[in-house]
């Protein structure tokens, strides 16, 4: 039988409870989008080396057809998310705002949705831990949740750490504001994510697993609940519904009671985190030998008129993921990700990738920060309450608007802040921290290249 508990009362200390807004998705299953006339699929779109194009201006290829082959280890490849025809390799936007080379494909109208490349299925049941890593790279799996790290990378044993994972932790908590698409795949696809907890277990060397799901979730707690009753080794756990719970150390926290040193990997405390999503793909495309095409992305905000998660294929353009959405606006502000972490897009022709969970069209009223003066430091504690990394963002602040950069690192600990944007959220004076704090990062991480 499978394990079952509440963990109520436990969580990590400090985070904030910003008001939830997943009402008008969370009850509405996941629909299917079209394939838009272009495709924008960037080489760029996870953590870690460029992906190398394997196809030429002019040449047609399927749906699921290998397109770029992974340029080294911490690298994975590209699949054509649709059928079409190669329009040209060249820069194209991104959510981070510098161009980056992408592959174009327009897109054959009448496309299928069916994948035409045909790979031979994985045998699993005598494939070895190494075999399983390699199996997960070649799906061109990475985090889903939003950080798009190359997922073989995190279950492969590295030559100089003899440290061993025992448990892995699944994250289910989706805490940010707006997005439910983790919701809308644990309820639709439980059986996939199960199939893809044992793969990964086997994969990363661990005995166990732990679901972690927010306690506002508890549909979803139910639905795995009763596909692992026959999974002795899988648990399944709620708790307190707070952001960031999904941050890797706080769920390991809140689950475990484990620690994570600065600095430190999960890895280090024997722990091994994949998201929901990313474990669903691993699920459906391992065993078939097959590659990451498409996501579930989240479409929320001021403004759209069909609300809901979309199964979207990557490389579409934000505009028509808006515009079959029911968006008619032309000038608003949209997010790719949630409120708290996600980025500001600057062209509506951006295209979705494997790590944006959401496309958010801005709610002035929900959202307006941003709008507000700035007003000086009040020195009221607020942000040092808030931080769940146990930082002074106030002192960070300060440093980094007079320019000591390096300070922030060496002194108090700037590397441990993840950018959850707890200390922006909660500051009345609307100090932009969380944007200072990156941009102490850059200058850092270029005087150090």
């Amino acid at each position: 039988m499978g394990i079952f508990s509440i963990i109520s009362g436990r969580t990590f200390r400090h985070g904030i409870h910003p008001p939830q807004h997943k009402a008008a998705t969370a009850g509405k299953p996941i629909r299917r989008l079209d394939f838009p006339p272009r495709l924008i699929v960037h080489l760029n779109q996870f953590i870690g080396r460029p992906a190398r194009p394997i196809v030429r201006k002019g040449q047609e290829v399927v749906r699921g057809e290998p397109i770029a082959e992974p340029a080294g280890f911490v690298s994975v490849p590209l699949y054509a998310p649709a059928t079409g025809v190669v329009r040209d390799i060249k820069l194209m936007p991104t959510a981070r705002g510098p161009r980056a080379q992408a592959i174009i494909i327009d897109v054959h109208e009448a496309s299928t949705q069916q994948v035409l490349y045909s790979t031979p299925p994985n045998n699993l049941a005598e494939m070895s831990r190494e075999e399983l890593v390699a199996a997960i790279q070649r799906a061109g799996l990475t985090g889903l949740g939003g950080a798009a790290f190359p997922t073989h990378v995190k279950y492969a044993q590295p030559p100089d750490d003899e440290t061993q994972v025992d448990t892995l932790v699944v994250n289910g908590a989706e805490c940010e504001p707006y997005l439910t698409a983790d919701h809308r795949v644990m309820l639709e696809e439980p059986q996939d994510i199960v199939t893809g907890i044992e793969i990964a277990l086997r994969a990363c060397g661990a005995k166990r697993a732990i679901i972690g799901i927010e306690d506002n979730k508890r549909d979803a707690y139910e639905v795995l609940k009763e596909h692992v009753k026959d999974h002795p080794e899988i648990e399944v756990a709620l708790v307190e519904a707070k952001y960031p719970q999904g941050a890797e150390k706080m769920l390991i926290k809140a689950l475990l009671g484990r620690e994570i040193a600065p600095g430190a990997l999960p890895r280090s405390v024997g722990v091994v985190v994949s998201n929901v999503g990313t474990l669903a793909q691993m699920g459906r495309l391992v065993p078939r030998g097959e590659g990451l095409i498409e996501r579930v992305v989240t479409v929320a905000g001021e403004g759209v008129k069909r609300p809901g998660n979309y199964r979207v294929p990557i490389g579409t353009p934000a505009r028509f993921v808006l515009r079959e959405a029911g968006f008619e606006g032309a000038h608003a502000e949209i997010i790719f990700g949630g409120p708290m972490m996600g980025n500001d897009v600057a062209s509506l022709d951006t295209p979705v990738t494997m790590g944006v969970s959401g496309i958010l069209v801005r709610d002035d009223k929900a959202l307006p920060r941003t709008e507000k003066r700035i007003w000086p430091c009040i020195k009221c504690a607020r942000c040092v309450e808030a931080c769940p990394m146990y930082l002074n963002p106030s002192m960070l602040g300060q440093l980094a608007q007079a320019g000591q950069y390096e300070v922030m690192e060496e002194r108090y600990n700037l590397l441990s802040c993840f950018e959850c944007g707890c200390c922006a959220y909660v500051c009345p004076s609307n100090i932009p921290l969380v944007q200072l704090f990156r941009v102490a990062k850059a200058i850092n991480s270029e005087k150090g290249d």
